[in-house]
This record gives structure tokens, sequence and C-alpha cells, in this order.
């Protein structure tokens, strides 16, 4: 590994952590990736506020990777302690909003392209740093992927503690609503949605579905909200509920929105089927080459970028996912650079 490419990637990091990039308002930092990578002699692309580069070793006959991740941020939580765009360093620790998730792994990643174009690989490389991935926006990777062409592995950064995440959980959102028949309270009339709905959450929570993923795990229906009446004589008409579903590669989104409408009677409007499950097979050289550097494999339950990218991923980068989203966020400077070298052990000559 270069020093240099390290240490620039560090820099670039603080920089980063600097300029604020909340979700949908990433516009800066993609600027600044975008000089950055200029100054460094690569011809960028842009569209939105994403930014990428393909290695200068094209080969039309080679198969293609992908290095993506983020530069979106969640908002400061309110018991930050520091500056979150501070950019702080101390004990080897540097503090700041999205240094863990996913700073780390976009200059991480960025770092191991510098290495690996340098000499001959078996397949085409893109680097990504992609926008609204915490909100699952249509502004983010998905809206470019159609220029990058055919894409046979994806890897993708977030912190794993460089193992890898080998499946991941769909998401679907429902929006359920029991109607019922507005009634007093005091009197023996009207149809109680609050019932109604109580039934068909019920429902939820006793619904099975059969087939039970060895790494993921069951199809899981979590009630999250719940919504209804207007003042406490009436009985409502309407309950509004929301079900967060987590799927397994066994069910798409339509198949499990299928059989929730067919189990109960509540209304249920999905928000959107797009953010499947996904994976990459045990069996995998990506995979092979992590097992033989001493990488476990893990199903993870949080969804990433993966749900959006119809080929093969796989997800693993620096820090912890259990520092994501909380106050003094921070990323260990040693993280970073193991990070690098694994990403390096990982794809230097792997064959696809």
């Amino acid at each position: 590994m270069n020093p240099a490419f390290l240490k620039d990637s560090i820099e670039l990091l603080r920089s980063m952590i600097r300029t604020p990039s909340l979700s949908r308002e990433e516009g800066q930092v993609a600027t600044l990736i975008e000089l950055q990578l200029t100054s460094w002699g690569y011809e960028p692309y842009r569209q939105g506020n994403n930014v990428w580069i393909f290695s200068s070793r094209w080969n039309e006959d080679h198969p293609t990777i992908l290095l993506d991740s983020h530069v979106d941020t969640v908002h400061p939580a309110k018991a930050w302690s520091r500056d979150p765009f501070g950019a702080e360093e101390s004990d080897g620790k540097l503090f700041g909003l999205g240094s863990n998730d996913a700073g780390a792994s976009v200059v991480s990643l960025l770092c191991a392209f510098r290495h690996l174009e340098q000499n001959p690989q078996p397949y085409n490389l893109i680097f990504c740093a992609s926008a609204e991935e915490e909100v699952s926006g249509l502004n983010g990777v998905a809206s470019v992927l159609e220029q990058f062409g055919k894409i046979n592995l994806g890897v993708v950064g977030e912190p794993t503690g460089m193992q890898m995440a080998v499946a991941e959980k769909g998401l679907l959102v429902l929006d359920c609503e029991a109607r019922g028949k507005l009634g007093h309270a005091a009197r023996n009339e009207g149809v109680n949605a609050i019932y109604k709905a109580m039934d068909d959450i019920r429902i939820l929570q006793e619904l099975s579905f059969p087939q039970k993923s060895e790494i993921l795990g069951p199809v899981k229906i979590s009630v999250t909200m719940i919504e209804a009446g207007t003042q406490h004589n009436v009985v409502p008409d309407s309950c509004r509920f929301v079900a967060d579903v987590r799927t397994n590669e066994f069910y798409s989104n339509q198949e499990v929105y299928r059989i929730i409408s067919e189990n109960i009677g509540s209304e249920v409007k999905p928000r959107s089927f797009r953010l499947n499950s996904s994976g990459i097979p045990l069996d995998h050289p990506f995979v092979q080459r992590g097992v033989s550097l001493g990488l476990s494999w893990y199903g993870s339950p949080t969804t990433s970028d993966q749900a959006v990218m119809p080929f093969t991923t796989v997800k693993v980068g620096p820090g912890e996912s259990a520092r994501s989203h909380t106050a003094d966020e921070y990323i260990l400077l040693e993280e970073i650079r193991k990070g690098v070298e694994t990403y390096i052990q990982l794809l230097d000559q792997l064959e696809l």
C-alpha cells in the first residue's frame, strides 16, 4: 500500500467531516471529492451529488467491479459533546459526523482503487461516492447505475468491522388503515376502527412465512406506528398503522405485500418495492478470498445501497455499525489503514 495514498485519504476524510453533507444536501462534499479526484489526475463524472471515476486500464472484455460508499449523513444527535463537524483527533480516533458511517469506507475504497489500478487487473474498476443512502433516496446510486454498464460485483462500503455481510434483508414499509364507523362512545353504536386494527396487528404478530433463510432468518414484521381518534367520546372510523417488514432472499417485496394484504382486513399501501433483499453466494471468489484471509461472514438486518443494486453485492468496510448515528461518532485511524489493506488483499488479481 502506498503510504502517500493513505495519507491523502485520511486528509480527505478530515475535509469531508468539516463539510456538512446531510442527506439530499451533499452538494458541497460532492464538489470537494470531485475537485480532489481532479487534482489527483482523474477525470471524475458527476450526476446530482454522485461522483465516480473509471479505472484507466479499461478492457471491454473484462468483468467490472463497482466500489461504492455513501457521502451523506444523518442529522447530528443532540447529545454530541464535540463539534460534529470539527474533525477532532484524540488517541488515534478521528471524531466527526459521518466519520464511521460511512466516510471511512469512502476514503478506504478510494485508496484501494488508486492502488489497484496501478497494475493490470483481470477486471475493470469503478469507484463511486454516492448520495442519499441514509434516506434511500431516488437520486442516490440507483440513479447512476445505468452510466456504469454491466456490473459483475458490487463492493458496498459500510462499517462492518471489515467482516463480510454476504446477505442483507430487504425493507418494505406498509401504510395500513382499518376502517370502521363513527359513533358516540357513550352509546352502543359505531364500529371502532381501533379494535379492527388490533385484530389485524395480532394477525401480523402471528403471521409466519415458511421459508426461513439460514443466513438472514425469517421474514420479520414489526408494527411501529399507530394513529387514531379525534376526541375521547367519539368512536373512531379510521385507525392507521405502519408495518416495518424485513424480507429475506426467498421472498420479493411484492410477494410479501400480496401475502399480507390477503391476510388482514385493513387497506395496505406499500411505500416502495425498491429495497429488496440482496447478497452474494458463499462460493463466490470474493467470499472465498475473504475466508482465506480469516474474515468471517454474516447476514445483515440493516439496509444499504445494496438494496438498489440488481447484481451480486457484498457489504464490507472499516468501523463498527454500533457507532453509526450516535453522538461523538468516530473512526480509528488504524481501522482505515487496515481497511485499505484488507480491500487490496480481497481484490488484487481477483478472478471473477
